[in-house]
């Protein structure tokens, strides 16, 4: 017998199941996590430094980094928000810093300290962890009036609440389904565009600031340019700015990871083959580019082309497009034919890649999908359709951007489902 049983050993099931405990203490409180090891994507989040959360503390801002659960977080945020966060992670002995792209790190720059304070923090509240607990049903107790019978693998529990936190479990979300719930079908979020092209492929681990679009599928034949000349320009699916990282597989960076949060159903259903057209310089379109290239031309008449970087951006990267507009890599700057210069600024502001496929962002799995927002009370984050359950973190079709943000929907979620569960009792 539990008063509450928390389903799943993750950032959220921690966090919630903490609050429950300081906000009543006489609570007999279970986190039940089918794997060995509690906190697995507190561990790799960051990059093993665990990126806590982001330092936005306006919650109309802050909603703006969610593709889904933007109108819906912005009630809980009011309630609790990034500072409130970072007050709890101090109190418990973990100084916090912000970097300067607004991410907030633990200053011991591991996820460690993170987990070790969930750790400490449970044994202190009397919360009993419970690993290799998986989750085979759940129904009515026939023994607790409203409340919850869990299985496990070889016994039953009851509780008189239920705090889900399971992520993107499509177990649990059959299960609830079965229930009555209504499940958004679950596609990846935060990925790598897979590119196999010698123009970026030799030059891995160099960055830069570009723009970025998606096209439509009308666009993706290879008279591109052609349309351009004759001014047929369409609107491109989705675009985005930012920094972006050439890998190994193709192309990453926040410029991109935006594009396969925001996109994420839409280049599901292409299947993640698509074209991307990449604007490496930003403040330039290829005419204006084409007519700074005419004066250098007359300026630095006498210097290679291949040689003399007229604009900013990554010399490796200059090479490749350099090439990649046919010109030669002795032809002079005053020898370039108007023609030659319009190939090249077409390189650098409308470099059209095919993408086939994706990769996983480091270890950071996240997918747009869960239970459908309609049927959840944003007040307590109690289910709609089955009292006394409430969810929180990424079972709920809720994603965001890379940068935090995923944690703090899952704190806050928690958070409050965790003062509308003590309550109650």
């Amino acid at each position: 017998m539990y008063d509450v049983i928390v389903v799943g050993g993750g950032a959220a099931g921690f966090y919630g199941a903490i609050q429950i405990a300081e906000a009543n203490p006489n609570l007999k409180v279970a986190i039940f996590e089918r794997g060995k090891t509690v906190l697995g994507k507190v561990k790799v989040s960051g990059g093993g430094r665990c990126n806590v959360t982001h330092a936005e503390f306006n919650p109309s801002v802050l909603v703006n980094n969610y593709p889904r659960g933007k109108k819906e977080l912005l009630g809980p945020f009011h309630t609790h928000c990034t500072g409130d966060v970072m007050q709890f992670f101090e109190e418990r002995g973990i100084p916090l810093k912000i970097e300067e792209d607004g991410r907030v790190f633990p200053v011991s720059n591991s996820s460690q300290s993170i987990i070790d304070c969930f750790l400490s923090e449970a044994e202190r509240l009397n919360i009993k962890v419970l690993r290799n607990y998986q989750v085979k049903s759940f129904c009515s107790s026939d023994e607790i009036e409203n409340g919850w019978m869990v299985t496990t693998k070889n016994k039953h529990y009851h509780c008189q609440k239920m705090l889900m936190t399971t992520g993107s479990n499509p177990k649990i979300w059959g299960q609830l389904k079965t229930l009555g719930h209504s499940i958004v079908p679950a596609v990846p979020s935060l990925f790598t565009f897979n590119i196999d092209d010698k123009r970026i492929k030799s030059i891995p681990g160099v960055s830069t600031m570009a723009h970025v679009e998606v096209l439509p599928k009308k666009q993706y034949d290879s008279k591109i340019t052609i349309q351009l000349k004759s001014g047929v320009k369409q609107e491109p699916l989705m675009a985005s700015e930012g920094p972006i990282l050439v890998t190994h597989w193709g192309l990453s960076g926040p410029a991109i990871l935006k594009l396969s949060a925001w996109g994420a159903k839409t280049l599901h259903e292409l299947n993640y083959n698509f074209r991307v057209v990449v604007n490496w310089l930003p403040e330039y379109t290829t005419g204006s580019l084409t007519g700074l290239f005419m004066e250098v031309k007359e300026v630095e008449a006498k210097k290679t082309v291949f040689k003399t970087k007229a604009v900013d951006m990554p010399r490796r990267l200059w090479y490749n497009l350099v090439r990649a507009a046919g010109i030669a890599t002795d032809l002079r700057w005053g020898d370039a034919t108007k023609i030659q210069l319009q190939n090249l600024a077409e390189q650098l502001t409308r470099c059209s890649f095919k993408v086939e496929g994706k990769s996983t962002f480091k270890e950071e799995f996240v997918t747009a999908g869960g239970v459908d927002l309609k049927e959840i009370n944003f007040k307590t984050f109690e289910s709609k359709k089955l009292s006394n359950i409430y969810f929180a973190g990424e079972i709920i079709n809720v994603d965001a951007i890379t940068g935090g943000f995923n944690f703090q929907n899952a704190w806050t979620g928690a958070y409050i489902a965790a003062q509308a569960i003590t309550a109650d009792f």
